[in-house]
């Protein structure tokens, strides 16, 4: 696990955007998972401020709310679309949102597995974290080996995300979202997180122990994962300032 600290969103933003756009470059019919979200936005901005060739692209997104249309204006679609697939070059037949409408959830579920698999597997997944440690919707809890399914909301997702919808009873209580076993078999994850709301998550997530009580600690057992900080998200990280010297001293070859 590859811990870069920045000293704020804007900096870390930016590498984020350029490890991405280096994957775009290198590989131009590659499979992104992509997140949504406050954290999200601005890398997206970035992104297609940079022009780049989304033509073979394929996406899959994390997750979406169960009962809301893909028009509704706080929906996983509408905000793609809004932040992202309108503003770049991406075919509407490569681009892969759970369907919070769906008529048999779990079968819409086992054919969202069955299509990354047939993409050929997501090769880099971008990642946010919950003030709880969830990363997509799977809560505290979560099996570490789950695959895409439906999720019940906690009270303190519901909370968080209320700023959102207005309220927190305006908020869907159920989610469609990629499974922890799922995100575990993308080649790279990609995880940022921003203020300091999320230190505590990032703390036990990266330096605390495996544990289905923090779902993104899961991610300690993937092979490859960089995760992308601003100082306060780094605030209660142990080992701070040995990742810093870690990044400063890789070779350049090796530097995003």
């Amino acid at each position: 696990m590859e811990i870069i600290i920045q000293p704020t969103p804007a900096e870390a933003t930016t590498i984020a955007a350029r490890f991405l756009a280096g994957i775009i470059a290198a590989k131009p019919e590659a499979v992104l998972g992509l997140a949504t979200g406050s954290t999200p936005e601005a890398l997206y901005r970035e992104l297609v401020s940079l022009k780049l060739d989304w033509s073979k692209i394929t996406t899959f997104n994390l997750d979406e709310y169960v009962g809301i249309s893909p028009q509704h204006p706080q929906s996983y679609h509408s905000f793609m679309w809004e932040n992202l697939f309108r503003h770049v070059n991406v075919h509407i037949k490569n681009v892969n949102i759970p369907d919070g409408l769906a008529n048999n959830i779990p079968a819409s579920c086992e054919s969202y597995e069955r299509k990354i698999g047939s993409a050929g597997g997501i090769d880099v997944q971008l990642l946010g974290i919950g003030t709880s440690g969830h990363i997509g919707f799977n809560e505290p809890t979560s099996s570490l080996a789950s695959r895409t399914r439906i999720k019940t909301l906690t009270p303190q997702t519901l909370q968080d995300n209320a700023r959102f919808f207005g309220s927190e009873s305006a908020v869907p209580h159920h989610v469609i979202t990629m499974g922890i076993g799922t995100i575990l078999e993308s080649r790279h994850c990609l995880l940022l997180a921003f203020g300091k709301k999320k230190a505590r998550a990032i703390a036990e997530a990266v330096e605390g122990p495996i544990t289905a009580m923090n779902p993104a600690s899961a991610l300690q057992m993937h092979p490859k994962v960089t995760v992308v900080l601003d100082a306060e998200a780094a605030s209660e990280l142990k080992m701070q300032e040995y990742y810093r010297w870690v990044y400063e001293q890789k070779p350049d070859w090796q530097k995003i």
